[in-house]
């Protein structure tokens, strides 16, 4: 029997050691999740965030068989949560539940101790909420053109609350003024019930909410809805129009959340869970439900969402530029 010379050896091992480079991502993927998993949401529990990050966790638990816990890490602006994210290892076992306010942070926030897109792999889209422009009912305007008319006659006159700077209800304010050419004043507040506290009591003319915390404020006349955010009609408030179609072209400025693992995470996992959300979320029953409190699901694969958020930072890094936005203004 002939013995297999060194070099046939090495070029046998060679050839094992490349199919074990292929093989092996696949097998850890179908081996994934072999322990419980770490979703990190970087904002205070009970808010939307938060519930959208549980509601997501549940459901992952129930198709991959492994606890998927969330881990609330609020603070500074969600720079504590992202950070501790960035710097776990990149296995798949800790996720990041990310939102616009990320996106915003890059350029609001240049010197925090990460960059989204340099140390975090994009995962999944999960869903997008549409604002909504509101007025305290004593402004002598019924519609986003009355509005645009009376701030361009009295320049930094009106008002508008925020929930904070760099928070989506914020840079929507600013978007609002770079697209229409008005000079409003932010207002901040440390937090959105402070800021909606003071437009129901007349005390800033305006604030960009959410839609379906104020619906009831709408319907009782505490304050007018003059437009949504969206590029389409919100379900919940289907006859008001959009800010878009109301007089400002293009324009769009949604809360949306999504999924990140620390760079490096095999792509076979992140394909994985790609593909158990974009099941979850496109599931007819919870395109209903989200639909009820205003929420639409995205669904995008890796390439998409990657583009997607690149898209959105230079978005924003534009209007933080125009604005001159900080982030402790």
């Amino acid at each position: 029997m002939k013995t297999p010379s060194a070099r046939s050896l090495r070029l046998s091992h060679r050839w094992w050691a490349a199919v074990l480079l292929v093989v092996a991502p696949w097998v850890a993927a179908q081996e994934y999740p072999s322990r419980p998993v770490r979703l990190v949401v970087p904002f205070a529990a009970g808010g939307p965030a938060d519930v959208y990050a549980r509601f997501i966790a549940t459901r992952l638990q129930e198709v991959l068989g492994q606890g998927f816990v969330v881990d609330n890490r609020p603070g500074a602006g969600s720079v504590i949560g992202t950070d501790a994210v960035a710097k776990s290892p990149p296995d798949g076992y800790t996720l990041l539940l990310m939102s616009n306010a990320h996106t915003v942070n890059e350029s609001l926030i240049p010197n925090k101790p990460f960059q989204l897109m340099r140390d975090f792999v994009p995962v999944a889209a999960i869903n997008y909420s549409d604002l909504v422009l509101v007025t305290r009912s004593g402004l002598p305007v019924n519609n986003l053109g009355q509005l645009i008319a009376l701030a361009k006659s009295r320049p930094g006159a009106l008002s508008y609350a925020s929930s904070g700077p760099g928070t989506p209800y914020h840079m929507a304010g600013e978007l609002f003024k770079a697209m229409a050419g008005v000079s409003i004043l932010h207002i901040p507040y440390r937090g959105s019930a402070g800021a909606r506290t003071d437009v129901l009591g007349g005390q800033v003319d305006m604030m960009f909410d959410a839609v379906p915390t104020m619906t009831e404020h709408v319907r009782s006349g505490k304050v007018k809805a003059l437009a949504t955010t969206g590029l389409s009609r919100s379900a919940v408030m289907p006859d008001v129009p959009t800010v878009n179609e109301a007089g400002v072209p293009k324009y769009e400025a949604t809360i949306w959340l999504g999924l990140m693992a620390p760079k490096g995470t095999p792509a076979a996992i992140v394909d994985r869970l790609n593909a158990e959300v974009v099941k979850i979320v496109s599931n007819p029953e919870v395109v209903r439900a989200w639909k009820a409190q205003g929420a639409t699901p995205l669904t995008m694969n890796v390439a998409d969402f990657t583009r997607y958020m690149n898209e959105d930072i230079d978005k924003w890094s534009r209007i933080v530029k125009i604005s001159g936005a900080k982030a402790d203004q």
